[in-house]
């Protein structure tokens, strides 16, 4: 029987980026359920704030110099790589010059939202995934961490959904407490439009807010996590009323045990 592999997509991994809930989240897991015998892959951001001297980031020439068409306008796709010793596991990381060399995560410093923020994600979830395909991996489980990686639902459903890699891919959406107010760009739906996506799959992102994202995201994943004790009301009805399985907060002394559960729970349905 061959190994479960799972790909690991999260908005910000520890030691990269400060200690957050998720961020933990997404340091540890990966490196739990590879030692339960698991093959994984783990992506995150190249967000500028990352020292790359000191983590010893580099770049993977035989993965990077793809171009990715985002609203009429190519975008370079570099890969870089750092390895975590202690966990024995490689982060690979979406970077580009337009989108990644700021010095912050998602906000300017006066805590305004960069207005590219749409386009940065569709760039980091196309990223991912076309280097997944250069990787020829074919994942099992797609675990999504964070509003970030929102788009990588649809995109497997739809936009790579004739791509062999990811034909037997389940998705798992977690959710965490990080919402965002006010809206994305208000163009963001239209520059989703590719492949087999069309006006009617993003209708509901005609009003790009964080609540109708995440019900985007809920809408073409297999499963969710609350990966967060506390989740706003209206997201938690948005879960329960899908009608997907989902599974609830867990301490993190249970999140291994519970997690790799979960996921044999949504592969075998």
């Amino acid at each position: 029987m061959e190994r479960t592999k799972v790909l690991y997509i999260s908005q910000e991994i520890t030691p990269f980026l400060p200690e957050t809930e998720m961020s933990v989240i997404a340091r540890t897991l990966p490196q739990g359920i590879q030692e339960r015998g698991r093959e994984i892959r783990t992506f995150m951001p190249r967000y500028g704030c990352i020292n790359e001297r000191r983590n010893q980031l580099h770049e993977v020439i035989r993965l990077s110099g793809m171009n990715l068409i985002i609203d009429n306008t190519d975008h370079p796709l570099i890969i870089k790589v750092a390895s975590i010793q202690a966990a024995r596991m490689q982060v690979y990381f979406i970077d580009n010059e337009d989108y990644f060399q700021r010095k912050a995560l998602l906000k300017d410093e006066n805590g305004v939202f960069f207005d590219d923020n749409d386009e940065r994600m569709i760039f980091f979830c196309r990223g991912v995934l076309e280097t997944v395909k250069k990787l020829r991996w074919a994942p099992d489980i797609i675990h999504c961490h964070g509003w970030f990686t929102s788009l990588i639902p649809i995109f497997i459903k739809k936009g790579y959904a004739d791509d062999p890699l990811f034909a037997n891919a389940k998705v798992i959406t977690s959710l965490y407490d990080n919402d965002f107010s006010g809206n994305l760009h208000k163009n963001f739906a239209n520059k989703l439009l590719f492949e087999d996506i069309d006006k009617n799959d993003v209708k509901i992102l005609k009003e790009p807010s964080y609540n109708n994202l995440i019900k985007f995201a809920v809408d073409y994943s297999d499963g969710i996590i609350f990966g967060s004790e506390t989740i706003n009301n209206e997201i938690v009805s948005i879960v329960k009323d899908s009608k997907k399985p989902f599974l609830e907060y867990q301490p993190t002394e249970a999140i291994i045990d519970k997690y790799a559960e979960y996921y044999d729970t949504i592969i075998e349905k």
